[in-house]
């Protein structure tokens, strides 16, 4: 018992240290920074590209659509936002859930602008015509998501899972070891990923492989919710969340339209049992942001 609390008091050094130089204004005035130049630096390789003027060996290898430009510097967004994901985790698995879906909405947006990647310069209507359909689809799935989540943040209510200070700091320091153990996981998947790049090898699809972990994170933080309260409601709410993202998942590799539907209803999904949990019991804890929560 004694090793296992001293693993988890160093796991909650660790998080919070961690947390604490990404929250702060200067690491995401950085982070903008770096997407900015990030940007820039394509829209000029691939400009320069087009007009012959890189190397043979590396112009074989840049896209000629600036396009690329917008798709990469997404990409990079939904990385670091992917960071802030795993960094939630261990604050409320409610808020967590809320950021996975604010993700899926920008993969959506992402997937919007990726479409004219295929589209000749300049675009024109007679090009982007067949593909219209499908984007406007995709662009309605990112916005009503984004104004699902305003109603599933509203719903939210942060209680202690338990009424014992010890018990509510354990299993906020065992999430709290989890996310570190989800950070390095995704440090690994997307070193592994830059290294086939470079190597000119096929990349793993990296969202798709992170939110299949995700789903099997949300499943052990269901059970090690198990360690402090098994109460029905609870146990439904927390693992009906889980489903939720078994369903983002299934988006991520659908058809345009079916990625939209699947993305909106598991957000409805995910709000009807938020208040279907608070109407029917109001009066069981909630886990609550740093306080045991989820």
């Amino acid at each position: 018992m004694f090793r296992w609390r001293r693993m988890l008091a160093l796991a909650e050094g660790g998080y919070d240290r961690v947390e604490r130089f990404w929250a702060v204004a200067r690491t995401q005035r950085r982070v903008g920074s770096l997407l900015t130049a990030a940007f820039v630096l394509a829209l000029l390789t691939i400009e320069a590209g087009r007009r012959g003027w890189l190397p043979a060996g590396l112009a074989g290898r840049v896209p000629d659509n600036h396009f690329y430009a917008v798709d990469l510097a997404f990409t990079l967004l939904l990385l670091f936002e992917v960071i802030t994901l795993v960094l939630t985790l261990a604050q409320s698995v409610s808020l967590a859930v809320g950021k996975q879906f604010e993700i899926l909405s920008l993969i959506l947006v992402r997937h919007t602008f990726k479409e004219f990647t295929a589209f000749p310069e300049p675009v024109t209507w007679e090009a982007v015509r067949p593909a219209l359909p499908d984007m406007a689809a995709v662009a309605a799935g990112a916005l009503s998501i984004f104004v699902g989540l305003g109603f599933f943040y509203r719903q939210q209510r942060h209680l202690p899972l338990s009424a014992d200070p010890d018990e509510r700091w354990s299993f906020v320091a065992s999430k709290k070891l989890v996310s570190l153990g989800l950070l390095l996981l995704l440090i690994a998947i997307g070193a592994g990923d830059a290294l086939r790049l470079l190597r000119g090898e096929e990349t793993y699809p990296f969202f798709e492989t992170f939110y299949t972990v995700l789903i099997f994170s949300d499943v052990l933080l269901v059970l090690l919710a198990l360690r402090y309260s098994s109460t029905y409601a609870i146990v439904f709410r927390n693992s009906a969340f889980a489903v939720s993202t078994v369903f983002l998942r299934l988006a991520l590799t659908s058809p345009p339209l079916v990625k939209a539907g699947l993305g909106v209803g598991a957000l409805l999904l995910a709000l009807a049992v938020t208040v279907a949990y608070h109407r029917f019991a109001p009066v069981l804890p909630d886990d609550s942001v740093g306080k045991a929560g989820g």
